[in-house]
């Protein structure tokens, strides 16, 4: 019924039209798009991506009609590209964040890219339709996050891509297949059934699957639906006794998803996206312009940078266990650590795609660095992606003491950045499997999208 908060949700899917898509959500959107196919083609680089290719390569064989990031001439089935493409995106934490706190784009992106490959020729989406059910799928996991304060803050129980990112990429599908309002209301019910994943798996090799199951199982879930699966009409509602998608969150108050009309004002429109500078959890990039502009300090202080001459490094940062990571031994929890990334911030003056090496991590002197942190946690800092602050302490044999402190960094979106910003950090990306001309092409194409026949193309 579409007087029921599932129901609102299936009838917004199936009623949106692109022209509902303000100019703002447009070139946001393009935004990530574009730099969420860098992250996936940089990611294509990693032992994580090579496992998952391995495995869909060795044990499926189908129909191969989808492409896959960074590897010219494979192909695999829709399901199963969706699937290594999303572990691509996030096999660095390089990719976008919302807040509430989420990777929209990998969780959708792959998705789109491998069902516009799939359809005939004849019923090929084009590149508004494509930008629309991205769009959609951004929305419905944007919704879904407002319906609980816990999705505010930084993560405790579930993966939040693992829970809404599954629901977006079934809703974003659906809009593609262009299906009805019955059958978007069933992919989310499938969807909310394939759905979610443990924050124990947080700086392991398996987080990046989280967005991999999350954009294939999305997919699966519309397809399912599309050839006439049923699942509960209810399942995004609040029924006593009876744990729908409120099953993922200790506090759960669905509202009606209004129907979308010319005045329909996406989130986007109201809350930008942060990309990330360099491949690590969110909540690192506060830390490391704190310790770099604490660095500044120190140099204009001493004359160079010399740990010698540092008694103890204080970190003040939020209470958030996967992500307090004193001594990480691998890559992964490299990209996970509070000190780590503040301790290579400060040796290197920098933190980027080499800063995660093994050879880096096990450096005598960044060991030496990270012997010296003590780590705080003021009332004030709270868990929040769009609250929280890093502060970065030094204090000296001398007794003098020097202070970086980051409130918001450059590429948060209170502080977006700038379009030369963002296509550096694609072309360096990309550049790490595509020559020159392949990645201005998808730079053009990206840019043009609104205006593409076939978004299959891209």
């Amino acid at each position: 019924p579409e007087d029921t908060v599932t129901g609102s949700f299936a009838s917004f899917i199936a009623a949106a039209r692109p022209e509902q898509l303000s100019q703002t959500v447009r070139q946001r959107s393009k935004r990530m798009i574009l730099d969420s196919i860098g992250v996936g083609l940089v990611g294509s680089t990693t032992r994580v991506f090579d496992i998952a290719l391995r495995y869909c390569r060795e044990l499926y064989s189908s129909v191969a009609v989808s492409s896959v990031y960074g590897k010219p001439g494979v192909k695999l089935s829709p399901t199963l590209a969706a699937f290594t493409n999303g572990v691509a995106t996030h096999s660095m934490d390089f990719d976008d964040t919302w807040h509430p706190a989420t990777h929209p784009s990998g969780a959708v992106l792959p998705a789109l890219l491998a069902a516009s490959q799939m359809l005939p020729p004849s019923t090929k989406p084009n590149g508004l339709d494509f930008l629309l059910a991205f769009n959609v799928g951004l929305e419905v996991q944007g919704r879904l996050m407002h319906f609980s304060t816990e999705a505010h803050d930084i993560p405790k129980r579930f993966h939040p891509p693992s829970v809404v990112g599954t629901l977006g990429s079934a809703a974003a599908t659906a809009k593609l297949l262009s299906l009805s309002p019955s059958q978007c209301c069933h992919a989310l019910g499938i969807a909310a059934s394939l759905a979610g994943a443990p924050m124990a798996n947080a700086a392991t090799q398996a987080k990046p699957l989280h967005v991999g199951n999350a954009t294939r199982l999305g997919l699966e879930a519309a397809l399912l639906a599309a050839r006439g699966m049923e699942a509960s009409p209810l399942i995004l509602d609040d029924i006593p006794g009876c744990s729908g998608f409120g099953a993922f969150y200790g506090v759960y108050h669905p509202k009606a998803l209004p129907a979308p009309g010319q005045q329909h004002e996406f989130l986007l429109e109201k809350q930008d996206i942060a990309f990330k500078r360099f491949p690590a959890h969110l909540g690192m990039h506060w830390v490391v312009d704190a310790a770099l502009s604490v660095r500044n300090l120190f140099v204009n202080y001493a004359g160079s940078f010399s740990p010698a001459l540092i008694r103890s490094i204080v970190l003040k940062i939020p209470v958030s266990k996967y992500i307090n990571r004193p001594f990480p031994s691998s890559e992964h929890q490299a990209r996970h650590s509070f000190q780590f990334n503040a301790c290579a911030a400060l040796l290197d003056g920098e933190v980027g795609l080499g800063s995660f090496s093994e050879s880096s991590i096990q450096r005598q002197e960044l060991r030496e660095l990270l012997d010296k942190v003590v780590v705080e946690h003021p009332e004030d800092n709270v868990a929040n992606f769009d609250k929280m602050y890093g502060e970065v302490a030094l204090l000296l044999h001398t007794g003098d003491v020097l202070t970086g402190k980051c409130d918001t960094f450059y590429g948060h979106w209170r502080n977006p950045l700038s379009k030369e910003s963002l296509l550096k950090k694609f072309r360096s990306n990309a550049s790490h499997v595509l020559p020159e001309e392949k990645i201005e092409t998808i730079i053009t194409l990206v840019d043009n999208l609104e205006n593409l026949s076939d978004s299959s193309q891209l």
